[in-house]
C-alpha cells in the first residue's frame, strides 16, 4: 500500500482518543459480576467459568514449551541458527505468551468469587496481552531490527496497559481499558495492510480477531446462550474463543520461527 496510507493508524489513534474524551466516563454496569452459569461442580463455584480458563493456561504453556524447544535446538545447532530464530519481535510475543498464561490464573481467581478487587487481576493480564500483541505486530510490520527499540515499544505499551487498569480501579472509568482492546482490533489489520506482511500471517490474525470479536459478542449474550443451549453459557464460550484466538497467533509465530530455523539449519549443515 502507498506510503501516504501509513499515517492512517496514527489518525485512528487520534480519533479514538478524541472520541473517548468527548464521550465521557464509561462506568462498569451494576450487574457485571452476575453471570448466567453459577453452578457448582466438585466444590468449585461458578465451575464452568472457572474451569474454562484452563484453555488459557494450556495455550500459554504450549507457547512456552514451543519457545523452549526452539531455544534448545538453537543452542544445539549453534549461533547461526540462534541468530536466525531470535528476532526483536520475539520479545513482544514472549510477553504475549506469558500474559495469556497469567490470564488463566487471573480470570480463574476472579470467577471463583467475582468482585471488583478480584477483577483487577483478571483485567491486568488481558490488558498486557493486548498491549504486547500490538507491540509484536508493530515491530514485525515495521521491520524493527534493534532489540532496544523493540523493548521500548513493549515497555511503553505495557505501561499504558497498567495505567488503563489502574485508572479503572481508582476512578471506575473503563475508557482507557476499552480503547486498548479496540486499538488491538483495529490497528493490527491496518499495520498489516500498510506494511509488507506474509499472507498467512494476515489470514491468521484476521481469523483470530474474528474469534475475539465473537468472544465479546458471546459475553454480551451470556444469559441468552445458556438458555438456548442449557449446558454452556456465553461467558464460558468467550473464554474458549479468546483462548483459541491466542493459540492461533502463538502457533503462527512459532511455526514461522521453525521455518526460519529449518532453513538456517540446512544452510549450516551444507557449510560443514
Amino acid at each position: 500500500m502507498e506510503s501516504k496510507w501509513r499515517l492512517l493508524p496514527a489518525v485512528v489513534v487520534l480519533v479514538c482518543a478524541i472520541s473517548m474524551l468527548m464521550y465521557g466516563v464509561i462506568p462498569q454496569y451494576d450487574a457485571y459480576h452476575v453471570f448466567a452459569d453459577s453452578k457448582t461442580y466438585l466444590g468449585i463455584p461458578n465451575a464452568m467459568d472457572v474451569l474454562s480458563n484452563i484453555a488459557f493456561g494450556l495455550t500459554g504453556l504450549m507457547g512456552l514449551i514451543g519457545l523452549s524447544l526452539a531455544w534448545i535446538l538453537g543452542r544445539r545447532w549453534g549461533a547461526q541458527v540462534t541468530a536466525d530464530r531470535w528476532q526483536p519481535r520475539d520479545i513482544a510475543y514472549l510477553v504475549f505468551v506469558v500474559s495469556i498464561f497469567a490470564t488463566s490464573f487471573g480470570s480463574g481467581f476472579y470467577h471463583w468469587a467475582p468482585d471488583d478487587a478480584r477483577l483487577f487481576w483478571d483485567r491486568l493480564p488481558i490488558a498486557c496481552a493486548c498491549a504486547s500483541l500490538l507491540a509484536a505486530v508493530r515491530i514485525e510490520a515495521m521491520n524493527v531490527r534493534r532489540f532496544s527499540v523493540a523493548a521500548a515499544n513493549v515497555l511503553v505499551l505495557l505501561l499504558f496497559a497498567l495505567i488503563s487498569v489502574l485508572w479503572w480501579k481508582n476512578t471506575g472509568d473503563l475508557r482507557l481499558y476499552l480503547v486498548l482492546q479496540l486499538l488491538a482490533i483495529v490497528l493490527i489489520p491496518l499495520w498489516q495492510m500498510t506494511y509488507p506482511t506474509m499472507r498467512q500471517t494476515r489470514w491468521v490474525f484476521a481469523i483470530a480477531i474474528g474469534m475475539y470479536v465473537s468472544a465479546k459478542v458471546a459475553e454480551i449474550l451470556d444469559v441468552a446462550i445458556l438458555s438456548h443451549t442449557g449446558f454452556i453459557s456465553g461467558h464460558t464460550i468467550k473464554h474458549l474463543l479468546a483462548s483459541g484466538a491466542a493459540a492461533l497467533i502463538i502457533w503462527n509465530w512459532l511455526s514461522a520461527k521453525c521455518v526460519h530455523a529449518s532453513a538456517a539449519t540446512t544452510d549450516l549443515k551444507r557449510s560443514v
